[in-house]
């Protein structure tokens, strides 16, 4: 039916450039923000479950950042008990030394004392971000490990446990102030009356042993670390990717969409 008063034609030519509008704003918008799902109203279920994978992200990503400074703490301690190790064995050669006979014991008392002296720089010095682990003052450290979300949405923090030893702690509770038999390596004379070498070796030779067992803890709580971190980083980039894939715009098909949408709109107005 043909109408004076009502151009039906134009009312559908309308309905459809508006249909063409909506459709081009949409994609111009996926265009700009380079977002397939930009908010809830574009697809609610996928945005809350994006929303939450990147928050997570977030949080693993303060994971890798405590996984890395745990193991700079660690590699501190290590090379601090490396030193240690090192000053005590110069230390016990000093003592097998001390036994030869006409030796000048006051000499190699002089020596040892220097070495001694040394052993406390090094535990001092061994401090990393306030914590230092040879010198007593940490009994108890919860180092974080990974951040964990359940079938549920419950969410809890894994943490590795580390027990520091004490090398010196200056109250005499010390691997190198209490070993073996009960000797203070930090204060033992050859040259005293009375010395006890036979014993200062031996004692030496105890507290390397404890000193070799902490650095090899210390090494295995390491090599976790790295394996943690690497797997850290694994899992973040596997959410990143799966984020992409649910909310990201294909930025092809949309630049091809945006094309023929604009054809559309000037036909529409035509």
């Amino acid at each position: 039916m043909s109408s004076l008063l009502t151009n039906a034609s134009a009312i559908t030519a309308l309905q459809n450039l508006a249909n063409t509008q909506k459709a081009l704003q949409t994609t111009q918008n996926q265009i700009s923000t380079g977002l397939r799902v930009s908010s809830a109203a574009d697809n609610a279920a996928y945005w809350s479950i994006a929303t939450t994978m990147s928050s997570d992200n977030g949080a693993l990503g303060a994971v890798k950042d405590a996984l890395a400074e745990s193991a700079s703490m660690i590699d501190v301690a290590n090379a601090a008990l490396k030193s240690t190790i090192d000053v005590v064995n110069k230390i016990k050669t000093d003592l097998v030394s001390a036994k030869q006979p006409g030796a000048d014991l006051s000499k190699i008392q002089t020596e040892l004392k220097s070495l001694q002296a040394q052993l406390g720089s090094i535990v001092k010095s061994s401090a990393f971000n306030g914590q230092n682990w040879l010198d007593g003052s940490q009994t108890s450290i919860k180092l974080v490990a990974a951040f964990n979300r359940d079938a549920a949405g419950a969410t809890s923090v894994d943490t590795i446990d580390v027990t520091p030893a004490s090398v010196i702690d200056g109250a005499g509770g010390g691997i190198l102030e209490a070993a073996g038999s009960g000797t203070d390596i930090t204060t033992m004379d050859v040259s005293a009356t009375g010395a006890d070498i036979d014993a200062f070796i031996a004692d030496t030779d105890v507290a390397l042993g404890a000193l070799t067992d902490y650095s090899a803890t210390l090494g295995a709580t390491k090599t976790r670390l790295d394996l943690q971190q690497t797997f850290v980083s694994s899992l973040s980039d596997a959410l990143t990717k799966g984020v992409s894939a649910m909310v990201d715009a294909d930025m092809n098909q949309a630049s091809t969409r945006l094309q023929a949408l604009q054809t559309q709109q000037q036909l529409g107005v035509q």
